[in-house]
């Protein structure tokens, strides 16, 4: 199905200001953003218009009650220069997954990756060209009816804006295992990209960075024993030639980057479980010497090779080489950058959708 997308273009881009040698994390927004209204019970008035200040009252509700949801995501180009999209329909389902444990409407699928494509093929001179960097892609969903009170609102607003990034952990990290705070409880809002997940994980950081660690390593919320998630991160294992990654039991985000790194350990002849893992059980592997690495896999960061993770006086050395991550690594951004053949059918061209 083809949706109306309005269009109204910026009369010159910013995009000849860019080095995109030297781009800040996170500071840099392309010309345009992807914007749709629900009201009434439907989602209306689909439109890419110039990127800009969005007018919002001060009792809208996703301020106070917290109604808000994102995704994250990017685009590529291959080595013919057509833009690129991972599986933009994972990232479409789980928006609506997360849409629904929030008490927010789905949004149309098929209008998601839509106005993906269209905002892409707009900004394709956006894409970095070099390798390991990309069009970084913010779909959201907010609540923005004025209303002061608690129960679900009936106007949302979904916007998608884009941002060029590069590559994000240069070197290995380390980790601090957190023992006080937690990131989400089995029945909460951890398998949810809830914005609000993010704002209960800020404090925790900043006192794991205090320490001279990069990020937290999330355990659970009843014995602060098992692992769940690494900073913005799934997290895998190896150990004894063997992947182990925590399994998901509603406290652990459904990854996407996560499931197509099982995928290809699966394909490059791994074995890979899910299944819970224990902090002390990961120590003891370190100790016996059958751990032999262990990586973070997210949108933002691809692989991000983890050295050592720290247990309140105890160090847990992880590895200083990371052979099978660094495959692996290389291997995602081949198959998004077309060097590669995409055996598994994710990629998604965009090509000419504002003709």
């Amino acid at each position: 199905m083809k949706h109306n997308i309005s269009i109204t273009k910026v009369t010159e881009s910013k995009v000849k200001n860019i080095d995109f040698n030297n781009i800040p994390l996170g500071t840099t927004f392309t010309d345009h953003m992807f914007i749709c209204d629900y009201n009434n019970g439907v989602w209306e008035n689909p439109r890419i218009e110039p990127m800009g200040m969005i007018p919002t009252h001060p009792a809208a509700m996703a301020l106070h009650y917290g109604q808000a949801i994102f995704e994250g995501m990017k685009a590529t180009v291959d080595t013919n220069g057509n833009p690129m999209l991972f599986r933009p329909s994972k990232n479409a389902s789980r928006l609506n997954f997360s849409a629904d444990r929030m008490g927010m409407p789905s949004f149309p699928e098929d209008l998601f990756v839509e106005g993906l494509k269209q905002l892409v093929d707009l900004e394709r001179n956006w894409i970095p060209p070099t390798d390991g960097s990309a069009l970084y892609l913010r779909p959201f969903m907010y609540a923005d009816e004025a209303f002061i009170g608690m129960r679900a609102a009936t106007h949302f607003k979904f916007i998608i804006m884009a941002s060029p990034a590069g590559p994000f952990f240069s070197k290995p990290i380390k980790l601090w295992a957190e023992n006080k705070y937690i990131r989400a409880a089995s029945g909460g809002t951890g398998e949810a990209k809830a914005a609000g997940n993010y704002a209960a994980a800020i404090r925790p950081t900043e006192l794991a960075k205090a320490k001279g660690y990069d990020q937290v390593l999330w355990l659970d919320a009843v014995e602060h024993n098992y692992i769940q998630e690494v900073g913005t991160m799934n997290i895998f294992f190896k150990i004894n030639g063997k992947f182990i990654t925590p399994k998901r039991d509603g406290s652990i985000l459904d990854g996407i980057t996560r499931m197509s790194v099982i995928d290809i350990l699966r394909d490059k002849g791994f074995e890979v479980t899910e299944r819970a893992i224990t902090i002390q059980e990961i120590r003891d592997a370190s100790i016996d010497g059958t751990l032999e690495e262990a990586f973070g896999t997210g949108t933002a960061v691809g692989i991000a090779y983890i050295q050592e993770i720290a247990m309140g006086e105890k160090t847990i050395h992880v590895s200083d080489k990371h052979p099978v991550g660094l495959e692996v690594n290389n291997t995602l951004n081949a198959i998004k950058t077309g060097k590669i053949e995409d055996k598994f059918n994710w990629m998604v061209k965009v090509e000419n959708e504002l003709v």
